[in-house]
């Protein structure tokens, strides 16, 4: 069965639907606006090998639609937050445009993704941090049973 419409066109359609930010542009709104949230929607395993940025939410591309849905038996009240925009990255960028497009089809507006993904955002010199020390982060600011 021949593909007829290739994962490049699907990206291309998908851009075009959604906001994108630039990492200067990220990084300059993260120093202002507590409301931005960021997404890596990377494999573990790409989080393992090259780290994220801090502060990042980690949601596995796989089961990003599962977590955002109140609906869902998987949903993550962290994107219940409607104050919050939420800023999808990849590694390069295709995987969030793709991810941020089906968000918007879910219903969320508060959605856009980060051109270059991972690899720009490292590339430009934006602070990233180790998995170990995002858990180790994430753990102190876990609320106390």
């Amino acid at each position: 069965m021949p593909i007829t419409k290739g994962f490049r066109a699907l990206v291309d359609e998908a851009t075009a639907q959604i906001t994108t930010y630039s990492v200067a542009q990220v990084r300059e709104r993260l120093e202002r606006d507590p409301t931005l949230q960021l997404v890596d929607i990377r494999d573990v395993r790409e989080l393992e090998r090259e780290g994220t940025a801090p502060g990042a939410v980690h949601a596995p591309r796989g089961m990003l639609e599962f977590w955002v849905d109140p609906a869902s038996p998987y949903f993550k009240p962290v994107f219940g937050d409607d104050s919050k925009e939420f800023v999808l990255f990849c590694g390069a960028g295709w995987r969030s445009a793709l991810a941020t497009k089906a968000l918007k089809d879910m219903g969320m507006s508060n959605v856009a993704h980060i051109d270059g993904g991972f690899t720009e955002w490292a590339k430009q010199g934006a602070p990233t941090e180790t998995l170990e020390a995002h858990k180790a982060r994430a753990a102190a600011h876990k609320p106390k049973a």
